[in-house]
């Protein structure tokens, strides 16, 4: 649930204090981009699984 104002209405990566923000993850929408990277292998049919 996304309760910061500046995350709700741009979102926090186009925050200007994104990197010295300590609850970006919490009460933002942040995601780093390693877990991006793996939710959307995840979201792919077979992505999970080992060549």
């Amino acid at each position: 649930m996304t309760l910061c104002p500046v995350a709700l209405a741009v979102g926090c990566s186009k925050c200007a204090i994104v990197s010295a923000c300590p609850l970006k993850g919490v009460i933002g929408d942040y995601k780093a981009p390693e877990d991006a990277a793996k939710a959307q292998d995840a979201a792919k049919p077979g992505g999970d699984k080992p060549a």
